[in-house]
């Protein structure tokens, strides 16, 4: 089983998978953690070039294509081989965050977009995909007030980030079957809480 989770700055996407993953572990699956972009050697050089704040300059076509180099990788080297051995695969953000970030947010052509996306991935969609959904400017704020990495990605206007977070929301209406959504905007422990059991039911009704 494929899952990722995406969401906005300070969502705390980061900060719940590797808990989950201990949890699906102690619940007997075998569950492989990765990210995006990285997740392989080539795709952590990627992410450096792509998160690099000296690199502002960067067009958003480069800044999609970039990311499509780090996905192609990680599909073809991590993901699909684990999910052929029956490994639940785990991924901090897919291919939802360029429709949202590339697509909504830079205002490109969302065809072209998920055109690229889908040569990039080889079509392969996820299972299942939660999305972590708050405010964005509350986002923007926990991710300061937390001493997060703050990398050029963070580095644009509010407006940028409410056109990501419309994305979002246009996604899981169009896709409503493989989506969840869980209100980040509450105790970490209660969003914790959520997720396991939003996680658990969907495993055992793919099992």
């Amino acid at each position: 089983m494929f899952i990722t989770l995406e969401g906005p700055e300070g969502s705390g996407k980061t900060s719940h998978i590797p808990y989950l993953v201990e949890y699906l572990r102690e619940k007997g699956y075998v569950v492989f953690p990765t990210r995006e972009p990285g997740g392989t050697s080539i795709g952590e050089q990627i992410r450096e070039v792509i998160h690099d704040l000296k690199n502002l300059e960067m067009h958003p076509r480069t800044e999609t294509l970039l990311y499509q180099a780090a996905r192609a990788q990680i599909v073809e080297q991590v993901i699909k081989p684990r999910l052929a051995d029956g490994v639940i695969v785990i991924s901090d953000r897919y291919y939802d965050s360029t429709i949202a970030y590339q697509g909504y947010g830079h205002q490109q052509n969302l065809d072209e977009v998920r055109a690229l996306v889908n040569y990039a991935t080889g079509g392969l969609t996820p299972d299942l995909t939660i999305l972590l959904d708050l405010d964005v400017e509350v986002g923007l704020k926990r991710k300061k007030k937390n001493d997060e990495e703050w990398n050029r990605m963070d580095a644009h206007e509010v407006e940028f980030y409410k056109r990501v977070r419309v994305g979002y929301l246009e996604m899981v209406k169009a896709e409503a079957q493989r989506w969840i959504v869980v209100n980040s905007d509450q105790k970490w422990e209660s969003v914790q809480e959520e997720l396991k059991k939003v996680l658990l039911a969907r495993i055992k009704d793919e099992s």
